[in-house]
């Protein structure tokens, strides 16, 4: 049996009142249909965006993904360079198309617009690489004088490959915790060492169907015809979600080639986004802002253990209403349960912290805040160096 540490899950119950934060191509409600029953459903991908969001800003790091990299070079070629306008867009133009990536002219209507080539897949990396890109511009800035427009995806940047695709391989502490796929560059891409589940709640909800008017101010004042001056709807829904993650801290340590101190800062940082993050579609119009109603953080030397299963039964109101705490005393019920028939010999650590005021066993030891559950976690999981997977 291995006694390091592999993964470190994270388990939240967050109730959200009346909101829309993850709409699908109608701007209709995701949802999804779990133990024969309708649940709301927020996608790991918009979950995720808006942990990335709040993780670039803990670790003071931030990242890029885009097809526009040459437009981005050539903004900063502008406005802090002092570049011509057209030299630059000539420069950012020749940097998207000097790599292995395929690329196309970007089109407003049926017109070519001069000089915005568009990377075929989108790049992903440190926003410091924009820096890097304007760099090696200005070190080729006579050659791009020198050099034609590119018009057509046939032509040839003056600058040189090997040295944009070195840039387009940089990474940072935000892409090698959530990874990175450009297949189209040798040796870019990068394992992610986090995994996002889909939220969902974990109780039966419905959609509501919110009708509205807005008022014109004019029309309001003069009072010389009736009506509103816009109507509209829009599906809302609320409801106690169960989210789950987890850090598999060997791809990290992968990733980083770096010591406990980098891991940790990683990981501290991972742990806090996910617990704090929310997604923000509709926030002016809804302002769900809650916090978790429940966090749960175990470290396993095994495997990640999800309990998304606890709620396969959806869970039902309390007597007096609510779903937050019958849905503490599922998660609580199915851990104790999944870890007796698991055995308990893997978990290195487990906690917990909670708007509840009982005690829930089978979560582990309780803490008062989200950082000491946090701090207590990462002690046990990185009192030894992590080995790198080979």
């Amino acid at each position: 049996m291995t006694t390091a540490a592999r993964f470190i899950d994270v388990h939240v119950l967050q109730s959200v009142p009346l909101a829309n934060l993850n709409r699908d191509d109608t701007n209709s409600v995701k949802t999804v249909q779990y133990g024969n029953t309708m649940r709301t459903r927020v996608s790991s991908q918009s979950w995720k965006r808006a942990l990335r969001g709040a993780f670039e800003e803990y670790i003071g790091e931030a990242a890029l993904r885009t097809r526009r990299i040459g437009e981005r070079v050539s903004r900063l070629l502008v406005e802090e360079r002092g570049w011509e306008q057209g030299l630059a867009e000539r420069a950012g133009a020749h940097v998207a198309a000097a790599s292995s990536i395929k690329f196309e002219l970007g089109k407003e209507g049926k017109e070519t617009v001069d000089n915005r080539v568009l990377t075929n897949a989108m790049v992903y990396v440190p926003e410091s690489a924009v820096a890097e890109l304007a760099d090696l511009a200005q070190e080729h800035r006579a050659a791009l004088e020198a050099a034609k427009d590119i018009k057509k995806p046939a032509d040839k940047s003056v600058l040189p490959k090997d040295r944009v695709e070195a840039v387009l391989r940089s990474r940072n502490g935000v892409i090698n915790l959530f990874g990175r796929m450009l297949a189209e560059v040798d040796d870019a891409g990068v394992d992610g060492a986090v995994q996002v589940a889909h939220a969902l709640t974990t109780h039966q909800t419905d959609v509501e169907l919110d009708y509205f008017s807005a008022v014109d101010d004019v029309t309001a004042l003069w009072k010389d015809v009736s009506g509103s001056g816009h109507m509209g709807h829009a599906e809302l829904s609320a409801g106690t979600f169960y989210r789950y993650a987890t850090l598999d801290l060997r791809d990290l340590a992968c990733n980083t080639q770096g010591s406990n101190v980098t891991l940790r800062e990683l990981s501290h940082g991972f742990l806090s986004a996910f617990i704090l993050s929310l997604p923000q579609a509709k926030k002016n119009s809804t302002a769900a802002h809650t916090i978790p109603d429940l966090v749960h953080v175990s470290v396993r030397t095994d495997r990640p253990l999800s309990y998304a299963a606890a709620f396969e039964s959806p869970v039902t109101a309390a007597r007096e209403g609510g779903y937050a705490g019958p849905s503490r005393d599922t998660l609580a019920d199915y851990a104790r349960a999944a870890n007796t028939m698991l055995g308990t010999g893997n978990i290195l650590t487990s906690g917990w912290t909670s708007l509840e005021t009982k005690e829930l066993t089978g979560l582990g030891t309780r803490h008062d805040a989200f950082d000491d559950l946090i701090t207590t976690a990462l002690d046990a999981a990185l009192a030894s160096p992590q080995e790198p997977s080979a």
